[in-house]
């Protein structure tokens, strides 16, 4: 890759969060007995007439505006006509002249603390098709398809980048900042384990220090951030490998086989004109008002990035501190609510990415949310502070039983007998037989080896069985040894 540049952009299909789809009032619960959420509209029977869902319009339009884009204020509806069993009408409506929205930005981290705008060519709205349910390993080796419509005509955004991405590392955090952003807006579940956000990569190689496109290549449907990055980072390894040894790259759409590591090609890419395309005579025009589009605007909630600079100022977090508490509004809101209950923004944003972030990173890609309410990491946090437990009790007992149980702090403090000692007339005779007990060590802390009162606190410690408080027997032990 030395002597070559990637150039890649991304296609980005987002199921909206709408109770019903968006031509019709059938439901779009996710998980329900196949082809029981069909009617004669989504199923594209004659005689039937489409209605607009306006929740799925104002959905599109607040991601537009999020993601930094210019809205039409005249929009229509196109058919893009082809013919694929998922699709009962053999059309999909969708919008190729007039999309909703054009022309934005998504600015996401890169390196240390740099950042880089990556552009959004457009952000349309159309409708989903159906789910191909393939009776083989992969789409490849399938031996027969069964076609499940309960998913055609839930209202779909396709979100459409600039070949602005250099890398697959950068594809990903494009992926996540996106994601994170139509989560805060709150339009889109965006699990990618359920199709709700899926991804297309377009990819060409160029030579470093030119500015003409290479012969780009297509990757279907990767469905996870990691598919997304090995995917990228295979295909661009191939391309280079073809034009080191003089031969062309094939325009065409593949696969990526997660199994293999690989991917493979699966038919040759198709031009605009193969769909046809015609503005669909049953969907009247779309006019937006000025007036209609600022509402929607003052409805959006703090983006990430202002929330970020907030938290900055307001809290006096560090820079890394505010843009990891505020990548997920989940993480942002819990963070916020323990704040009000323990005044210490500082030990709380620690808390959270060390211990939290532990717990939420094992539910891998598709966390679901904090394992904690916000008050029992405030009555933990209480907890330490007034001395009841130590911090070690708290992270390695109290909190993973928390997590595993629901059950308060307080209770699993009292259930196991982690209450600290405290009391220095319980711990004078303990400290001094472990002084007594190694004469050594204490002569070397009074040589200025101040490394050993660690030790002399740890046996203290152990004869407690734990329940000392650290604090208090590292002022008794010096205490002691001033005398």
């Amino acid at each position: 890759m030395h002597d070559f540049e990637a150039v890649i952009g991304l296609e980005i299909h987002v199921e909206l969060s709408t109770a019903s789809k968006i031509f019709c009032s059938c439901p779009t619960t996710f998980g329900a007995e196949v082809n029981t959420q069909c009617c004669p509209v989504c199923l594209g029977l004659p005689g039937t007439l489409p209605a607009l869902n306006r929740k799925a319009l104002e959905y599109t339009v607040k991601a537009g505006l999020a993601l930094n884009c210019q809205i039409a204020r005249h929009t229509w509806f196109d058919r893009k006509n082809y013919f694929y069993p998922d699709l009962p009408k053999a059309y999909q409506v969708s919008q190729q002249d007039a999309p909703l929205c054009v022309n934005g930005y998504l600015e996401i981290p890169v390196g240390d603390s740099g950042t880089k705008k990556v552009g959004i060519n457009r952000v349309h709205l159309e409708e989903e098709v159906g789910k191909s349910l393939h009776a083989g390993e992969t789409i490849i080796d399938a031996v027969y398809s069964l076609l499940d419509y309960n998913r055609a005509g839930i209202p779909l955004i396709e979100i459409v980048t600039q070949p602005d991405i250099r890398s697959a590392e950068e594809a990903q955090t494009f992926l996540e900042s996106l994601r994170n952003i139509l989560r805060y807006i709150e339009i889109s579940d965006c699990k990618m384990q359920e199709g709700s956000l899926r991804c297309d990569a377009n990819i060409s190689l160029r030579p470093k220090g030119s500015t003409a496109f290479g012969t780009k290549t297509e990757i279907k449907n990767l469905n996870s951030f990691r598919a997304v990055r090995r995917a990228l980072e295979y295909e661009i390894k191939r391309q280079a490998g073809l034009l080191r040894d003089g031969l062309p790259v094939e325009p065409e759409t593949r696969h990526w086989d997660e199994q293999k590591g690989v991917t493979v090609a699966m038919r040759s890419k198709e031009q605009t004109s193969f769909y046809r395309l015609f503005a669909d005579p049953d969907l009247v025009p779309i006019d937006l008002s000025a007036e209609w589009i600022q509402q929607m605007e003052r409805e959006l909630p703090e983006l990430p990035g202002a929330r970020r600079e907030r938290f900055i100022d307001e809290y006096g977090l560090p820079e890394y501190d505010a843009r990891v508490l505020t990548a997920a509004k989940e993480m942002a809101d819990f963070f916020e609510e323990v704040v009000k209950g323990y005044n210490d923004p500082k030990t709380v944003s620690n808390w959270i990415m060390t211990e939290i972030l532990r717990y939420v990173k094992e539910q891998g890609e598709e966390a679901e949310g904090i394992p904690l309410p916000p008050a029992s990491l405030v009555e933990l946090l209480q907890l330490i502070e007034g001395g009841i437990i130590n911090r070690n009790q708290a992270k390695e007992i109290v909190l993973p039983e928390m997590v595993a149980s629901g059950k308060a702090p307080r209770q699993i403090v009292k259930e196991k007998g982690l209450e600290q000692i405290s009391d220095t007339s319980q711990l004078e005779g303990v400290v001094a037989s472990v002084l007594e007990a190694n004469p050594d060590v204490v002569q070397d802390y009074l040589g200025g080896k101040e490394k050993v009162m660690g030790f002399l606190v740890g046996q203290v410690l152990k004869e407690t069985k734990g329940k000392a408080n650290p604090r208090l027997v590292n002022e008794m032990i010096r205490e002691k040894l001033k005398q």
